[in-house]
């Protein structure tokens, strides 16, 4: 599943940004969801799971530890 996620933490990248986050969560989110863009009516749902995967992304980066 999703494998066209790249992988966001060194060494594989040195510097992600919220839109590199955000990216890799709008397309888990589309990929668990079976949308590509949502019906109205499914929009605000969709969109609150995309920013809770980027938030759940951005804490777990931040908390990793990389050993050289």
């Amino acid at each position: 599943m999703c494998r066209n996620i790249k992988t966001l933490r060194p060494p594989y990248a040195e510097a992600v940004t919220d839109d590199d986050m955000r990216a890799a969560a709008l397309q888990y989110v589309r990929k668990v969801s079976g949308f590509r863009k949502p019906a109205a009516h499914n929009a605000e749902a969709f969109d609150k799971a995309v920013e809770r995967v980027a938030a759940a992304t951005e804490d777990l980066l931040s908390s990793l530890v990389v050993r050289s």
